[in-house]
């Protein structure tokens, strides 16, 4: 039994180049952004690779420790270690989705990166592109009264949630849900949302408008549960779902100088695009 500390540290010794080369296989770059569902994948493998790392690590410097303290000589040799292929396996198996808590709380990597050159719209763009949502404005949400917008607001169910959007954003947000079934059918059935549409005033301020003003952005959760605000963290699956809303030409909030990591909103970009296209 006083072998068993030292084998145990040499199966720690063996592993941490598996897992390492596995940590360094996901997180090389592909020749430029390869979407979505390469990008979530990498994600899911850094996130618990590097969970694991540390803990083995932390393990490792506890098995040095109870080593030194064992007495020198009085027993044979131990013979030539062999690698359990099945224990390295199973480190390498926990990156299955399905073993995911999506509701768990990560840090939001490059968090000032995240949108990758998308730009917000914000209020005083909208406003000079599709002019106001409602004269009146106050600090509760009201009716869109504004003809031209009102003429394309819809309210339907999107994949896992139910909303009311204009139009194009209705019909983007369908793509981004089918393609995070696709990708992910855990995921897509734990989504959440904590509102779309609401015209009001940005509290604070005297006629500030947001992009919800405009059935243009959505608020989503992991399993109903509401991310803390600008803390700089956010639930694992949003940071998954981040990617697919990128390619589709929306913002996430995690970028925010304020971040608000349950927030997407269509960008600048897509706006002038459905525009252009006389959808908008």
């Amino acid at each position: 039994m006083k072998l068993l500390p030292a084998i145990i540290l040499a199966i720690g010794l063996v592993l941490a180049p598996v897992i390492w080369f596995a940590l360094s296989w996901v997180m090389t770059p592909e020749d430029g952004f390869q979407g979505a569902s390469i990008d979530s994948g990498a994600r899911i493998d850094i996130e618990l690779l590097r969970q694991q790392i540390e803990d083995l690590q932390i393990r490792t410097e506890e098995l040095e420790s109870e080593l030194a303290r064992l007495p020198q000589g009085g027993g044979a040799a131990p013979g030539p270690f062999v690698p359990d292929e099945d224990a390295e396996q199973q480190i390498l198996d926990q990156t299955e989705g399905a073993d995911l808590d999506y509701a768990q709380v990560v840090l939001i990597a490059d968090r000032l990166n995240v949108n990758r050159g998308l730009k917000v719209t914000g209020g005083r763009y909208l406003t000079e592109r599709l002019g106001r949502p409602r004269e009146d404005l106050s600090d509760t949400c009201q009716p869109m009264t504004n003809p031209d917008l009102k003429e394309k607001l819809v309210t339907e169910r999107v994949g896992p949630i139910r909303v009311s959007m204009l139009r194009p954003a209705i019909e983007s947000l369908k793509v981004v849900f089918d393609n995070i079934r696709r990708a992910d059918p855990d995921l897509y059935n734990r989504i959440n949302t904590a509102g779309a549409l609401c015209v009001r005033r940005i509290r604070g301020t005297q006629n500030a408008l947001s992009t919800h003003s405009y059935g243009l952005a959505v608020d989503l959760n992991i399993d109903g549960k509401l991310d803390n605000f600008t803390d700089g963290k956010t639930q694992l699956g949003l940071t998954i779902m981040a990617d697919f809303f990128y390619d589709e030409g929306w913002v996430w909030g995690a970028g925010f100088r304020r971040e608000d990591s349950m927030h997407f909103e269509i960008s600048r970009r897509q706006l002038d695009a459905w525009i252009a296209e006389g959808k908008l």
